[in-house]
């Protein structure tokens, strides 16, 4: 079963402490530095939702992004509250397949997602994905778990339940691969029964230094690291970071010539 093909039903239950509204304000103070004015937002691996609803309500266009059909069948249906011109646009695709119908101002990929990407051939080829389809000097704004902290979870087990649902994973971290695995065990209530279900998730210890030089690999010519969603740089032993990379800025025409160059080698690779 692919990750969150069992916990999608339930992941926003699970995870109801996430503060998507301060996440969001966060966000915004970015987007208001941006050299670009930010219209058209693209949230990537968006999960059921929430953030890119968030971000709709406030009056962006929302492109969200996610491998999991089970996760983007939730926000479908969580987008389905909101007026049919706020509702963002969903698709089913890779980070390092990423592929859109044009250009976004900005582009979030928030709550460690990079993180589940464990090789680095296809992160690195994620960043210049994200690069192409950015307007110039606009912003890639991700966080991340650091490496102390996914060293720090070795071995812990974590229990989360309500009525319908009893949630228990443990998170083993292999210091060779730099791979830390999360078991998630689910129980879910069906009348007077439990049914069980299970699947493995696994991030990538990636180190801030490996990320910057991905990153300026990729063609971003600011990167900027913050503590926790502060405007500060991060602190020793701090467990999520942020990172904050601006594509240089290009003239119209740079910019077309630049776009048709990436765009001409990715369908390339994608047909070798």
């Amino acid at each position: 079963m692919s990750a969150y093909g069992a916990l999608a039903h339930w992941y926003d239950q699970l995870t109801g402490d996430v503060d998507y509204a301060g996440w969001a304000d966060w966000l915004e103070r970015h987007f208001a530095k941006s050299r670009v004015p930010v219209s058209l937002v693209l949230d990537l691996a968006c999960g059921t939702g929430s953030l890119s609803c968030e971000l709709a309500r406030r009056g962006y266009g929302v492109v969200g992004v996610d491998l999991s059909e089970e996760m983007l069948a939730e926000a479908a249906e969580k987008a389905a509250e909101l007026p049919p011109e706020q509702r963002p646009t969903f698709l089913c695709q890779s980070m390092d397949r990423l592929d859109l119908f044009g250009t976004v101002d900005a582009c979030v990929c928030c709550l460690d997602s990079i993180n589940y990407v464990t090789d680095s051939a296809a992160l690195r080829r994620a960043f210049r994905r994200v690069h192409t389809f950015l307007m110039p000097g606009g912003r890639f704004i991700f966080d991340i778990n650091t490496p102390e902290k996914l060293r720090s979870m070795d071995g812990q087990t974590y229990l989360d339940e309500n009525e319908d649902i009893y949630c228990v994973w443990r998170a083993d971290f292999d210091a060779k691969s730099r791979i830390c695995t999360y078991g998630f065990d689910l129980f879910e209530r069906e009348g007077a029964l439990w049914h069980r279900d299970g699947e493995l998730h696994e991030e990538k210890a990636w180190t801030p230094e490996e990320l910057e030089r991905w990153l300026r690999q990729a063609g971003f010519v600011t990167v900027k690291q913050y503590g926790d969603r502060k405007l500060r740089p991060p602190k020793e032993g701090e467990g999520r970071i942020f990172f904050v990379a601006e594509k240089e800025e290009q003239t119209p025409e740079e910019f077309a010539a630049a776009f048709a160059k990436e765009y001409h080698k990715w369908e390339k690779s994608s047909e070798s």
